[in-house]
């Protein structure tokens, strides 16, 4: 092992440890196991504990990508994985171990809108905001057409393009309306805040960096957000009233609505390159040509989210995600002292999801196996929450093929799994869901959605906020669910991974004769540099 990364990894566990050690003692009975917890499970738990104690501290500054916190994260998951017997999982010699993500990260920058009646002069609107996702966009002298609330209606291109699209914000302040019209041709979407929603709320929410893969094709959109006043003073002599269209919007026969206004309106953002990682390891199977299993969790946080004279300002991310990394970590050390595996097994520490599922969104498009060898991915994200004996959900359930066998092998290790699809309410905000969109059958199964009261207490507390760091947490930290998670997950590796449970034959996106990639050679993850 490289004497350099021994000794960094010596200098970044020494940091943390009495940290670790005072954290556990203030934790207390929050994480304890009664007497009848097998001594097996007992070990469980303080491998877990110590795992999140270290991601969690202080000392890694929350994990943000891009930041040192980020190569202090990856350095001792790494040594931790590399211990464990794991090889690296990139199938890239250039790049062992940690498989490059490019981010951008965008903001807005400067906008201008001005509007026109036929004959009349140039207005331009104070309360009025002009946002794009892309780097410029523009419109110049577009007549604008009002489509009442936006909904229930299937524009033809002929009817918007070319024409800013006028829709009521109303009391359905989400974008996809907005979206929906862009889709459909609208050279730009003007919203009219006529519901609760002020300007200063939405340039508070839209004004924070947006962020994409580098290799995103940059958007051409071009949004619009005025105030109920302003576009009062805009419809001004021109026939028609604010009021009036409301009115007409209201109608069940209502149709599209041609302004006597044009529109020339600019947004720009400032880009910032983001270098951040995955990390990826890999039990090899005695089979690698039939197929791999995948287990994930995402690494990164926010870093540094709250603002002076706050006196905790980093965000910590101890149950989301340090818990999923520490149960990821701990699937791998028992998978790896089990018997060999017929498939690959393969670990996915991903960047940026925080940031919108970026860093799975990276994998699946520049994978290191061919996505159809994937036999089912198992998402685990925030996973301590619940305790021993809670029965598992499936966040996906009815979306994949896997679920049957899901609760054959969770009744095979008497655990229960819940009748019902609650948990599907989150699906679409964790790492399987960018999986799902590449075709890969991907799910979250964990404790911490099979008892919701629990699971969104902590949403409406901890989640996303510096309390989440093992001392000021509402909930206290709940680890008998999460050992629950590593045993079950561990089952489903073992099974997943034996052609005779799960034979090529019974995979319907099984590849025909495609060899998998040659293992790389074992060797010590060397981390990049945060930077």
């Amino acid at each position: 092992m490289n004497r350099g990364f021994k000794a960094s990894m010596g200098r970044t566990v020494g940091a943390v440890a009495l940290g670790a050690a005072s954290l556990a003692a203030l934790l207390g009975a929050g994480i304890a196991h009664s007497a009848s917890t097998s001594r097996a499970d007992q070990d469980i738990a303080s491998r877990l504990r110590a795992q999140i104690a270290v991601l969690a501290s202080d000392d890694f500054d929350g994990r943000e990508p891009g930041t040192d916190g980020e190569a202090k994260t990856l350095r001792y998951l790494g040594k931790q994985w590399f211990d464990i017997g794991l090889t690296s999982g990139t199938n890239d010699p250039g790049h062992e171990w940690f498989a490059p993500v490019m981010l951008v990260a965008r903001e807005p920058a400067a906008s201008s809108a001005q509007f026109q009646r036929k004959g009349g002069r140039l207005v331009t609107p104070k309360d009025i905001l002009v946002l794009t996702s892309g780097k410029r966009s523009l419109v110049r002298s577009v007549p604008l057409l009002f489509v009442g609330k936006g909904r229930g209606r299937d524009y033809s291109r002929t009817e918007l393009a070319g024409r800013v699209a006028v829709v009521l914000d109303g009391n359905t302040p989400d974008s996809q309306r907005q979206n929906d019209l862009l889709e459909m041709g609208a050279s730009a979407v003007l919203t009219v805040l006529d519901g609760d929603r002020s300007l200063d709320q939405v340039a508070a929410r839209r004004k924070r960096s947006g962020y994409a893969l580098s290799n995103d094709s940059l958007g051409g959109d071009l949004e619009a957000f005025i105030t109920r006043e302003a576009m009062t003073v805009l419809l001004k002599g021109t026939g028609q009233t604010l009021l009036g269209l409301e009115k007409l919007a209201e109608k069940p026969d209502f149709a599209p609505v041609p302004l006597d206004l044009t529109a020339s309106m600019e947004a720009t953002t400032r880009e910032t390159t983001i270098r951040t990682h995955n990390l990826i390891g890999k039990l090899p199977g005695r089979r690698p040509d039939t197929g791999a299993v995948l287990f994930l969790a995402h690494w990164d946080h926010f870093g540094e989210c709250g603002a002076p004279p706050a006196e905790d300002v980093i965000c910590n991310g101890a149950i989301d995600n340090a818990s999923g990394v520490a149960s990821l970590t701990e699937v791998a050390r028992r998978l790896s002292r089990g018997p060999q595996l017929d498939r690959d097994v393969y670990f996915l520490a991903t960047t940026g999801e925080e940031l919108g599922l970026l860093g799975a969104h990276a994998f699946a498009e520049n994978p290191p196996l061919p996505l159809r060898q994937i036999v089912a991915a198992f998402n685990i994200d925030s996973n301590a929450i619940a305790p021993h004996g809670t029965p598992f959900a499936i966040v996906g359930r009815g979306m994949t093929g896997l679920d049957a066998t899901i609760v054959k092998v969770a009744k095979s290790e008497k655990f229960k799994v819940v009748n019902s699809d609650e948990a599907n309410d989150y699906v679409r905000r964790q790492d399987g869901w960018a999986l799902a969109q590449h075709d890969i059958p991907a799910v979250l199964v964990s404790t911490a959605y099979g008892d919701m009261t629990r699971m969104r207490a902590f949403f409406d507390s901890d989640y996303h906020r510096p309390s989440d760091d093992l001392v000021h947490m509402a909930h206290p930290l709940e680890l008998g669910g999460a050992v629950d998670d590593v045993k079950l997950l561990s089952a489903l590796g073992r099974w997943f991974g034996d052609l005779r449970k799960v034979p090529a034959s019974a995979v319907s996106s099984m590849p025909k004769g495609t060899p998998a990639p040659a293992p790389t050679p074992a060797s010590s993850p060397v981390p990049p540099t945060g930077k």
